[in-house]
């Protein structure tokens, strides 16, 4: 599914897709928009959500252009209606460049946060007080001040194969082996997603967050699957290697949320 994608353009060799749902995504926010203002309020539903994604390719540069110093190839950053999405040829096993790749991400949402905030701070009485944002340009950029803020710490939380996931990953790798280390982190993010999962339906009612933790929960599942997969097709390949001295083979990609 993730191949229902239409190629834009490239930034510095990356190439920057759409998911055909987003497309899909852009549509609803474009209807909504025209039944609440007209023409005005489809522009602003669509306007708004188009700057939202384009702090999000950000969060994605942040990782793709941090992995590319280390001499990580990056195949394309796909845009879905839940965020987006890297693909890495592979990522490093040295935990110290794997935390510096992850946290380059959410560093880049709060670099965005801290210069908005220095042009217009935040409403009185945020976050915990009451408050709303301005029908304005400055109600606008307070509102893309909260968003950065909120991508940056959403993921952070240690949700294998989000960003605090991959870094609880890192972590352990520098104690146990990869593959353990993957478990470990697949696992407890699967706990987590699983309850955040179930918070987020019964409690609140955000039909679309528990959606968006059943999702993160399979794609930790998926990737701990493969990197075992990995381990192991290594393990014949090197078998082989020794054998017959045969060449090291191309790695598939990866994907970095």
């Amino acid at each position: 599914m993730l191949g229902w994608s239409i190629n834009l353009f490239r930034i510095r060799g990356i190439q920057l897709a759409v998911h055909f749902s987003f497309v899909l995504w852009l549509a609803f926010a474009a209807d909504q928009g025209w039944r609440d203002g007209g023409l005005a309020g489809l522009i602003w539903g669509v306007a708004t959500l188009l700057v939202f994604f384009t702090c999000v390719v950000l969060h994605e540069l942040g990782h793709s252009f941090t992995a590319m110093h280390f001499g990580v190839g990056v195949r394309r950053i796909l845009l879905m209606p839940i965020g987006g999405m890297a693909e890495f040829d592979s990522i490093p096993r040295q935990p110290s460049r794997e935390l510096l790749i992850t946290l380059a991400g959410p560093a880049v949402n709060f670099v965005i946060a801290a210069v908005l905030f220095l042009f217009v701070g935040v409403p009185q009485g945020w976050p915990l007080g009451d408050f709303d944002y301005d029908a304005n340009l400055a109600g606008f950029v307070q509102l893309l001040l909260s968003w950065n803020l909120l991508m940056g710490c959403f993921n952070l939380l240690p949700v294998f194969p989000m960003d605090g996931g991959r870094i609880f990953r890192a972590l352990l790798a520098t104690r146990l082996s990869y593959l353990r280390a993957t478990f470990w982190a697949a696992t407890v993010g699967k706990v987590l997603a699983a309850i955040a999962a179930l918070i987020a339906l019964l409690v609140f009612h955000r039909y679309l967050t528990a959606v968006l933790f059943a999702f993160i929960y399979l794609a930790g599942e998926a990737e701990y699957r493969a990197v075992k997969r990995r381990e192991l097709e290594d393990a014949q390949w090197r078998e082989m290697a020794l054998r017959f001295h045969l060449p090291p083979r191309d790695e598939p990609p990866v994907l970095a949320p």
